[in-house]
């Protein structure tokens, strides 16, 4: 009689509903931390990050791909149905969208992302609001031995020197 129960319609689909819930919990833990900075130019964070930093780029995580491609709005657009133009930038918007993907840790990304506005005296600006995130780049700023200078802890804020000498800040946003 238990036998019957357990190979019965019901019973089969609680055991799939507890094996798709190990397989997501599992997948989930798995997963990298991702830290998140916003900067004013892409391609200056890029020199930063990979030239000065030597971060090793990072493959984007699955939750993170199918999340971005499910907000983008624009991946649910065929690209063959627009006008040339629009098709273009449609592409276009959507490969710059994913933006620069490092390793930090072993388990830790750091995912850069444009938005940033220019700070004083047009100097570049690196923002995020995790100050784990900045204190693992300030780490990264000593071990490789580059110029900076903290100007606040609280949030905590310095600047680096990049390699082309173009001054950048690096600031956590207050909550």
């Amino acid at each position: 009689m238990p036998l019957d129960s357990l190979f019965s319609t019901q019973g089969i689909m609680v055991m799939l509903l507890a094996a798709y819930a190990v397989a997501m919990w599992m997948f989930l833990t798995s997963a990298p931390k991702v830290h998140t900075i916003m900067v004013s130019d892409l391609e200056v964070a890029r020199q930063f990050y990979e030239g000065l930093l030597d971060l090793p780029v990072a493959e984007v995580p699955l939750h993170y791909y199918y999340n971005y491609e499910q907000t983008l709005g624009v991946s649910s657009i065929d690209p063959l149905y627009l006008s040339p133009p629009m098709a273009s930038s449609a592409v276009t918007t959507q490969k710059t969208s994913e933006g620069l993907w490092y390793q930090i840790k072993k388990n830790t990304q750091l995912h850069v992302i444009s938005g940033a506005s220019l700070g004083e005296k047009n100097r570049q600006r690196h923002v995020c609001f995790d100050k784990d995130c900045l204190e693992q780049v300030l780490m990264r700023v000593q071990m490789r031995g580059v110029k900076y200078k903290v100007r606040r802890d609280k949030p905590l804020n310095f600047l680096v020197k990049d390699l082309e000498g173009r001054v950048i800040e690096m600031s956590e946003v207050s909550n």
